[in-house]
């Protein structure tokens, strides 16, 4: 691990667009620069590991991850002993072992064993980090009768000595009432106060009226990095046409980087978002 400071960032990722050139020290304010750090950030709904070729693969998704170089990774719809359908794979462990991650898993999907002895079935979020975890927790949204339960993960990350919450979710995937209720939540949860990073698969466009809380209360990396390229669809792999999975920052965080990854679209179902940060 070596220590990231704004001037390698442009050898680092080719910044490149002639036209726009690379992100230098005069882009970011200022008070943003000394002792701040360029973090990798991802978001990824790995589809449980099985991609649109309908092959189960998590190794697959790991290989993805790494070559992205993300230094932290918040991954929707991951199974840990759920079912046959991932072979009973504890796939956060397996994921952070195939990486060299610390890792933390959230159930927002937990029964009890299906025998005796046995593991309990999960399905949730779950985040990676090349950086130490140092506090974690997941919180249960709102959710009406008949929808899935959502949850917020969170976990706060030791970047240097730096302190960065990261937070990664889900939203309803059938109910635009849910996702209403679920976004203003997610802002009462995480605030703005601290420097925060929040990743997802929010199942709403930017536009959205339930993406609205989230616009208001953070900033879009997307829309707002330093170089973006494309229109930042992630969904579905093969051909996207839709941005429903985002990075959002606070205040605090200055978004300088974001890019739509093109590597092995068919991993999964979504294809991951990647950008850099200042924290």
């Amino acid at each position: 691990m070596f220590r990231r400071t704004l001037p390698v960032l442009a050898a680092a990722v080719g910044l490149a667009a002639a036209a726009a050139g690379p992100a230098t020290a005069d882009d970011v304010p200022a008070d943003r620069l000394p002792g701040h750090r360029v973090l990798d950030v991802m978001t990824f709904n790995i589809h449980h590991a099985q991609g649109t070729d309908d092959v189960l693969d998590l190794r697959r998704v790991a290989n993805v991850i790494r070559k992205s170089g993300a230094d932290v990774v918040g991954l929707q719809e991951v199974d840990k002993h759920y079912s046959a359908r991932s072979d009973w794979a504890d796939q956060p462990a397996e994921l952070a072992e195939l990486l060299g991650y610390h890792v933390v898993f959230g159930a927002n999907i937990d029964n009890s064993p299906p025998a005796p002895g046995g593991h309990r079935v999960q399905y949730g979020t779950a985040i990676l980090s090349r950086y130490p975890i140092t506090a974690s927790d997941n919180t249960w949204l709102y959710k009406s009768p008949g929808q899935e339960q959502r949850g917020l993960l969170h976990a706060t990350l030791d970047v240097h000595g730096r302190k960065v919450e990261f937070y990664n979710t889900h939203l309803a995937a059938g109910s635009q009432a849910d996702r209403l209720q679920q976004t203003a939540q997610v802002v009462d949860l995480i605030g703005t106060r601290k420097p925060g990073i929040l990743v997802g698969d929010f199942n709403a466009l930017p536009a959205a009226p339930e993406s609205q809380p989230l616009q208001n209360a953070y900033t879009d990396a997307w829309a707002k990095s330093l170089h973006a390229r494309g229109d930042g669809a992630t969904y579905p792999a093969q051909s996207p046409t839709e941005r429903i999975d985002l990075i959002y920052a606070t205040r605090r965080v200055t978004p300088l980087v974001a890019q739509v990854l093109k590597d092995d679209p068919a991993a999964s179902d979504h294809r991951p978002l990647l950008g850099k940060v200042l924290v």
